[in-house]
């Protein structure tokens, strides 16, 4: 039986980095979906879709936009990994992040190693979290 691919939803005003991110994470494996801002993110996650992670931006249209994309998928059911990437952290949106228990928080330039690796990661983590309840 083949596995099921893996789900992303990757979030970024920036089309760029949003297909760059997409290709580096469908080469990996991952069936991507793309959103291009906070609320094209916030009518895919209501439409039912689930994701086994989501990488969001932390400032698009409005600064610290990206706490309500990772506030709305941390309440989805299953859970995703949520990681927020961001070339503007402060210790304001960073302990909000935090605070709201997003899994990931990625400062830009992204090294995509890394990200690939913690993702990853987390994802084994939170499936095996499952198959343990």
């Amino acid at each position: 039986m083949a596995r099921k691919k893996k789900t992303l939803l990757i979030v970024d005003d920036e089309v760029n980095v949003t297909r760059t991110l997409q290709m580096v994470f469908e080469d990996e494996g991952y069936s991507v979906t793309p959103a291009y801002s906070c609320a094209e993110a916030l009518k895919i996650m209501t439409n039912g879709h689930q994701f086994d992670g989501v990488i969001t931006d932390l400032n698009m249209e409005r600064d610290d936009i990206g706490l309500t994309v990772a506030r709305r998928a941390l309440e989805l059911k299953p859970q995703p990994v949520v990681v927020i990437c961001t070339g503007y952290a402060n210790l304001g949106n960073a302990r909000a992040a935090l605070d709201m228990h997003v899994h990931y928080l990625a400062t830009k330039p992204v090294e995509l190693d890394e990200l690939k690796s913690n993702l990853s990661r987390l994802i084994a983590i939170r499936d095996a979290a499952k198959g343990a309840r």
